[in-house]
């Protein structure tokens, strides 16, 4: 299915007032289309697309008027917010209540080490700003939920999902299709990526698949590798995430062919690239809540959300976070297992103890270790339920030899 260029202009643009961003030039209707004359400065930024065939002035026209909202400013959104901004998508907002961390930074180079402990969406929103000033760009440092969803998803033409918890992706492709919004999926996990456009209405108004059609319910917990302990290579989300903003330009522009129905594999072993149909199903529509009412008492469990739940840490950070202050250190081995350490303090709570314990850890870092790095992962999960921020050594102290 194809759609034709005027649709996605008059999609974007019908029964709707827009207030130019600053250096876009005089805009004006006609024909019920918004039209803008690009500044000189416009033409300049904007060169190398404006002599695009089949782009033009018209298509950056329609890059400046659109409204675009990433969320998740991560290892997905960040390509994906360089991108859209450079290419001057008009109004960008950007959704993520996590903070920048070490372990980020290999794959999320939109930051730098100084921006370490920084609120994600802020701080992407001042570098891109850096980037293009001449853009709108809105920051919402907090968690994208059922009962705030809404507010922010109509606000904007298309909906960019780089989250990285099913919660999050269930939660916000049910709203899309609740609020007919285009929506822009990627996924990666270790060495491959997936990206498709769910949601997208023809001429009749009928939608294309949405992200149930290709997972129709949530899976459990116990069910999926969580992402510190699976891993992924750093250039994989950068080439998705670039995939995705490939994707969203497309659709505002009308040019192209579109993943909508599909779904794009990407490997990076092996530099394979297949797509496979998905179909619309009626039945999935079922799964989802029937109104706005029924989605804000929907509960999206974010129980099998792990990424932001603690930080795997290598030797050299974990010792080094040991020496902050109001820090503890907990074995989370059994009782006798060697070797027995004696290179630094800690506090013994045995695996098979700990979630039969009622703990109450004043300190505000937890670093956890096991043999194997393996049992730990499953208690720093446990840990993480609280205000402290947790650590695990990822290989546990057999990879590093500690005594």
């Amino acid at each position: 299915m194809k759609l034709h260029q005027w649709h996605y202009f008059h999609l974007f643009l019908e029964d709707r007032i827009y207030f130019a961003p600053l250096g876009v030039g005089v805009h004006f209707f006609h024909s019920n289309h918004l039209i803008i004359n690009l500044s000189s400065n416009d033409k300049q930024r904007y060169n190398r697309q404006i002599t695009l065939q089949n782009f033009g002035e018209s298509a950056q026209q329609k890059l400046l008027l659109a409204k675009v909202l990433v969320i998740g400013a991560g290892g997905l959104g960040c390509p994906a917010l360089q991108y859209l901004a450079a290419a001057g998508v008009g109004t960008i907002g950007i959704v993520d209540d996590d903070t920048v961390s070490l372990s980020n930074l290999h794959r999320q180079i939109l930051y730098s080490t100084n921006d370490i402990g920084l609120p994600k969406a802020q701080r992407a929103s001042e570098v891109l700003k850096l980037l293009n000033p001449d853009i709108i760009i809105k920051s919402f440092p907090y968690r994208l939920i059922n009962t705030n969803a809404f507010e922010l998803i109509r606000n904007y033409d298309i909906i960019i999902d780089g989250t990285d918890n099913f919660a999050s992706r269930y939660l916000i492709n049910d709203a899309c299709v609740l609020l007919k919004k285009p929506l822009i999926y990627g996924s990666i996990y270790q060495f491959e990526g997936q990206v498709a456009v769910f949601n997208v209405q023809d001429e009749n108004n009928s939608p294309s698949a949405n992200y149930r059609d290709l997972f129709p319910q949530q899976p459990n917990e116990s069910e999926v590798l969580n992402c510190s302990e699976a891993g992924v290579i750093g250039v994989l989300p950068g080439i998705i995430g670039t995939m995705m903003a490939n994707e969203c330009i497309k659709l505002i522009t009308g040019i192209g062919n579109f993943l909508i129905n599909k779904l794009l594999i990407y490997n990076t072993l092996t530099n394979q690239i297949f797509e496979m149909d998905i179909t619309p199903k009626e039945e999935t529509l079922h799964l989802i809540p029937a109104n706005e009412a029924a989605f804000r008492s929907t509960e999206y469990s974010f129980s099998c959300e792990s990424a932001h739940s603690f930080e795997d840490v290598g030797i050299t950070d974990f010792l080094k976070l040991m020496k902050e202050e109001d820090t503890v250190v907990v074995d989370v081995r059994e009782v006798g297992e060697k070797p027995v350490i004696t290179s630094f303090e800690h506090i013994n709570i045995p695996m098979s103890k700990l979630k039969t314990l009622k703990l109450d850890i004043p300190q505000k870092n937890i670093l956890v270790f096991c043999h194997a790095g393996v049992r730990s992962v499953d208690a720093a999960l446990f840990l993480s339920n609280g205000n402290n921020k947790v650590y695990n050594l990822k290989g546990g102290i057999v990879r590093y030899n500690i005594q």
